[in-house]
């Protein structure tokens, strides 16, 4: 059975019952979503109207095989957010056992368990090498751990010769300063990638998420989701956001200035800041008191009940999001 209650960020409502005095509206640091996204023009009325044409989603495969250094569009398969592909592939791609480097994304274990798989939680990659199937995240959510890309080809290598599966969570690669992305070993026949778009491009309400593998996979993946699984409105911002490299860049820019402004604002506040990407860090301290205090303040953050000392802060979008912090980490 899939575990039931898993802990996310972003849930504002819980937020304010726990928080009742909290000044408004709250700051929502509890997710790893970009808070300055990419800016949306106004949406051609057919893409609400009118159900997608095969073409419109063939051109969002393009830019995102384009986007994310893939050789043939073939080998994408875009869905309606990452999440239901992390619910759908221990079903399509069945796996008698897996083991997953942690602690990492709560859901993937769950997802394989719930599909029947003997999941099994390791500390170190070297451990991941005896396993019949793997699974990790590059860089890894919570503490932004990193793979080197040919270390995975191994990996990879090591699942093929034994029919497995290695799956790669890249969720948050795309706006990392190195090269992290283990997609340019497509097509190999034991390798499927995840990578989020509503993370990065800071429009996660859209709804959407890719997986990566060679041509057969991603096409059963395809299969599997039906036609028109992305909406509308989610293929053309998509297709237009994916194709905006400039964009990313500053993106990617502007946002390491933030995370070492934050570094240095846990750092004042006595917090060790453990680890994280460019779009949250993650501290360890006084977690629950921290998680309290800044709570009362009006700034949800993220704790972790199987890391007590934990606490993922997202960056403040605005100078007004940056002073209510800074002061709240202040006090």
């Amino acid at each position: 059975m899939r575990a039931a209650g898993l802990e996310h960020g972003g849930r504002l409502g819980a937020a304010r019952r726990r928080f009742p005095g909290a000044p408004e509206p709250f700051l929502d640091l509890s997710t790893g979503i970009n808070p300055v996204p990419w800016p949306l023009p106004p949406l051609p009325p057919d893409s609400v109207t009118r159900l997608p044409e095969p073409d419109q989603e063939a051109a969002l495969l393009r830019a995102a095989a384009s986007a994310y250094g893939v050789a043939d569009p073939a080998m994408v398969a875009a869905a309606p957010g990452t999440q239901i592909l992390i619910q759908l592939i221990p079903r399509l791609f069945p796996q008698q056992a897996l083991a997953v480097l942690g602690p990492t994304y709560a859901e993937h274990a769950a997802c394989w368990r719930a599909a029947g798989t003997a999941v099994r939680e390791v500390a170190h990659p070297d451990e991941l090498f005896g396993a019949p199937a793997a699974l990790l995240c590059n860089p890894n959510n919570p503490d932004g751990r990193r793979h080197d890309p040919a270390a995975l080809r191994r990996l990879a290598d090591r699942m093929a010769e034994r029919g497995g599966l290695l799956v790669v969570d890249e969720a948050f690669a795309d706006l990392e300063p190195e090269p992290l992305s283990a997609a340019g070993y497509l097509p190999h026949p034991a390798l499927l990638i995840l990578r989020s778009f509503g993370k990065s491009y800071g429009l996660a309400g859209l709804r959407l998420g890719f997986a990566l593998a060679a041509p057969d996979r991603a096409a059963a993946i395809r299969a599997a989701l039906g036609p028109w699984a992305v909406s509308g409105p989610a293929i053309a911002a998509g297709r237009a956001a994916l194709s905006d490299a400039a964009w990313r860049a500053a993106a990617a820019a502007r946002l390491a200035r933030d995370a070492a402004r934050l570094d240095a604002a846990l750092g004042a506040a006595g917090l060790a800041v453990r680890g994280g990407t460019l779009l949250f860090r993650l501290a360890e301290g006084a977690a629950a008191a921290w998680h309290d205090s800044l709570g009362r303040a009006g700034i949800l953050t993220r704790p972790f009940a199987a890391q007590p000392r934990w606490l993922r802060f997202g960056l403040p979008g605005d100078a007004a999001g940056w002073k209510r912090l800074e002061v709240a980490l202040r006090i």
